[in-house]
């Protein structure tokens, strides 16, 4: 059964729960730790969801907000509904098939 797998992206609230609200507050730990990456990188980091991380900036978040990946990336998946084949019989709805009638009317 195919599944339908989603990910929430929570660098901001971890910030927030350590009092670092902006940027600015996170950029000195990330240099300190050998992290160099531009204020606009960080920032897309913190605003945005990133489709693409390296696994050192990864560790290096967790270090800097005591956390592990879990805590900052929060996974959900569900199944999701079987797909008819080509073969599969299904009932049909005729009255969804059926034309409605048109009523012309003429004009004044």
């Amino acid at each position: 059964m195919p599944r339908r797998i989603s990910y929430r992206w929570r660098l901001r609230e971890l910030m927030a729960a350590r009092g670092m609200f902006t940027v600015a507050e996170l950029m000195p730990h990330l240099t300190e730790r050998g992290i160099t990456l531009s204020s606009s990188q960080v920032h897309c980091l913190v605003s945005g969801t990133p489709e693409q991380l390296s696994l050192p900036v990864l560790a290096t978040l967790c270090d800097i907000l005591d956390c592990t990946p879990t805590d900052l990336i929060a996974t959900s998946a569900q199944n999701l509904p079987a797909r008819r084949t080509a073969g599969e019989e299904a009932p049909i709805n005729l009255a969804a098939r059926r034309p409605t009638r048109v009523r012309l009317t003429p004009e004044r």
